[in-house]
């Protein structure tokens, strides 16, 4: 639901190799309408599934949460993009992921298999998204380089980060490093759908030395989460996190 909304809003063409739901000729702007639709069914099918359990409320929350959470970070990418690139920052960026990726993609669905289980504890939950939000940021930063140096064929999507001038990591880590004479082409450059000034861009990350700043992110982002899990200490399994680290370590879409 909040994918299909995301490419009206961003005006995305492609999505995961197929065309975005709303480009179809015979919906069009209907999409927000289906998505709409979608949400309700959320909430329609864990009635049905679960109306009955000790924890359905809890579902319920949870769903809540994420859809208020997500909406919030949703308004504060959307609103990033409208601001001076010299303005980004990394506290700003780390807000937008957690609220609109990393939280309803990593932290939503354990927590739901943990109410399923008969977890229970707070503290249980505490731990898992602690964990879970930073494999989120660490799956966002990784999305933030394919779209810009990923190949469209292996993504499935054509990067847009540059042309609608998103808070991204890279944006973020080369306005830390770039001159002032970097920082004004920057400035000129980025949020233009102009493809000289998008080419311009991806020359400035090249030359700041993103690409292999990045490679050595990941590498030394996995190993710090790998420390947090194996530091996990009220009973929840550890091999369940490193699976997922294991799922999106050194992917390529």
């Amino acid at each position: 639901m909040f994918l299909i909304m995301d490419d009206v809003m961003d005006g995305s063409v492609t999505r995961r190799g197929q065309p975005c739901w709303h480009t179809l000729d015979d919906v069009k702007l209907a999409g927000v309408n289906d998505g709409i639709m979608i949400e309700a069914a959320i909430s329609h099918l864990v009635k049905i599934q679960y109306g009955n359990e000790p924890y359905y409320p809890r579902l319920l929350e949870l769903f809540n949460d994420m859809k208020f959470i997500t909406t919030i970070g949703q308004s504060l990418d959307i609103r990033s993009a409208k601001l001076d690139v010299t303005d980004y920052t990394m506290d700003l960026y780390k807000s937008i992921v957690f609220h609109k990726t990393a939280y309803y993609t990593f932290y939503l669905p354990v927590a739901m298999a943990m109410h399923l289980t008969g977890y229970t504890d707070p503290e249980m939950f505490r731990q898992a998204k602690t964990i879970l939000l930073e494999i989120g940021q660490f799956y966002q930063t990784q999305d933030d380089f394919f779209d810009c140096f990923g190949d469209p064929a292996v993504i499935g999507k054509v990067g847009t980060d540059i042309a609608e001038g998103k808070c991204s990591w890279l944006a973020v880590v080369a306005m830390q490093r770039a001159t002032e004479e970097q920082k004004e082409i920057m400035k000129q450059c980025y949020g233009s759908t102009d493809p000289e000034n998008i080419a311009r861009v991806k020359k400035l990350y090249e030359q700041l030395g993103l690409p292999t700043t990045y490679s050595i992110y990941e590498e030394e982002s996995y190993n710090m989460i790998k420390t947090h899990i194996q530091q996990i200490s009220r009973g929840l399994p550890h091999e369940l996190f490193f699976k997922i680290m294991e799922k999106i370590y050194r992917r390529e879409a």
